[in-house]
């Protein structure tokens, strides 16, 4: 199994199993670490295990990829802006933040 193509071919699924753990919406920024780390749970819960440095050149890999594709926008050499989340669902975020407050 190429684990970079599992990656590219379910990106969706992927970052929605990494939302369950991180804040991650359009315009947020998302941190090399988190992704790194999101990788290898993600890969755990397939019951695949990986080490931190395959998760690391995973990480590297995969956010290479994003950029490409304008999902992601590099702030710095370990911090992206997030590009891929529709506008809709930021609203969804703030309203539930606002009821949270409430």
């Amino acid at each position: 199994m190429n684990y970079f193509d599992e990656l590219k071919n379910n990106q969706e699924i992927f970052f929605n199993f990494m939302k369950e753990k991180y804040r991650i919406f359009y315009n947020s920024n998302i941190f090399a670490r988190d992704l790194q780390y999101a990788i290898k749970q993600y890969f755990e819960k397939k019951d695949i295990k990986i080490t931190y440095p395959e998760a690391e050149e995973l990480m590297i890999e995969f956010s290479g990829y994003l950029i490409s594709k304008g999902d992601l926008t590099k702030i710095s050499n370990n911090v992206w802006k997030v590009n891929f989340f529709k506008p809709e669902v930021v609203e969804e975020e703030t309203q539930k933040v606002t009821e949270e407050k409430e």
